[in-house]
């Protein structure tokens, strides 16, 4: 996985009705975009470093530098 600063990182729920959750990724610790990251969720207005598990993934910003990114 990797990442840059101002893309989400959308976490899929455990359970088949639980809800999202979804940040904006706000710093990184490693130079090639991989975790951990820091997050400032959504829902919460907080900031968290996380090290991403396997319901997690990317959505790149737009930007021309991500090819096909999903939002503004």
């Amino acid at each position: 996985m990797k990442a840059a600063v101002g893309d989400r990182l959308i976490i899929e729920s455990r359970h088949h009705d639980g809800p999202r959750r979804t940040g904006i990724i706000t710093g990184l610790h490693q130079s090639d975009g991989s975790p951990p990251y820091v997050v400032r969720w959504l829902d919460e207005k907080h900031e968290t470093l996380i090290f991403p598990g396997p319901g997690a993934h990317v959505e790149h910003r737009r930007d021309p530098s991500f090819p096909g990114s999903c939002f503004a």
